[in-house]
């Protein structure tokens, strides 16, 4: 994959469509990606490392950095604050890479006006039922929380034809796939002018 020029492709997903697992994929499978890692306020997992899944600060630290302009977006998620190092992206982009950056809707908002250059992606899951089943599977939530999660789900889902593609997270190496293509500037199927891709959404939105 060439490295330049380098650009910036913001990721963002609903709550269970799998982003995670396939940005992580992606990054695997290409080496000369960087990816950005977010600060957050929410509570570390038992899977996660500190500096390597997110940056974990207190509320105090985090409204500092806000404060200081050093945050390329933030949002609220969940009772919790998440955002973007300014300098750790300009760095990589700097050095001539391309970075990915795995925010929701609302953080990939504050990246398209504040860079109206980057690359816009929207991962979807193939089904209602499936976005639950995933939901359910990962155990670390009450089923209260969950049923928070497929609502707000949902309503991120409304946001997708925001960004420039749209990309089903049915199958993991087609999902990647989909998304090496589009970092190569070669993907027009997974255009959300596509209409395709409108009929298959709203098969799952509406």
């Amino acid at each position: 994959m060439p490295r330049q020029p380098a650009r910036l492709f913001v990721i963002a997903a609903p709550s269970g469509a799998g982003k995670t697992t396939l940005v992580k994929a992606l990054t695997t499978r290409n080496p000369s990606l960087r990816f950005s890692i977010s600060y957050t306020t929410r509570p570390q997992r038992r899977n996660e490392a500190h500096g390597v899944d997110y940056l974990f600060v207190d509320k105090e630290e985090f409204d500092r950095l806000r404060s200081a302009d050093a945050l390329l977006e933030s949002a609220e998620v969940f009772d919790n604050f998440y955002g973007t190092s300014r300098e750790q992206v300009e760095k990589h982009l700097d050095d001539g890479h391309h970075v990915i950056l795995e925010i929701d809707w609302q953080g990939a908002q504050q990246v398209r006006e504040a860079m109206p250059e980057c690359v816009t992606v929207f991962i979807l899951p193939p089904s209602r039922e499936e976005l639950e089943r995933r939901l359910r599977n990962r155990g670390t939530d009450s089923d209260e929380v969950i049923e928070r999660r497929l609502r707000d789900s949902l309503s991120d889902m409304s946001h997708w034809n925001e960004f420039d593609y749209a990309i089903f997270n049915d199958d993991l190496d087609e999902a990647v796939a989909d998304l090496e293509s589009v970092l190569a500037g070669t993907n027009d199927r997974c255009a959300t002018t596509n209409p395709n891709i409108h009929a298959a959404v709203a098969g799952i939105i509406d």
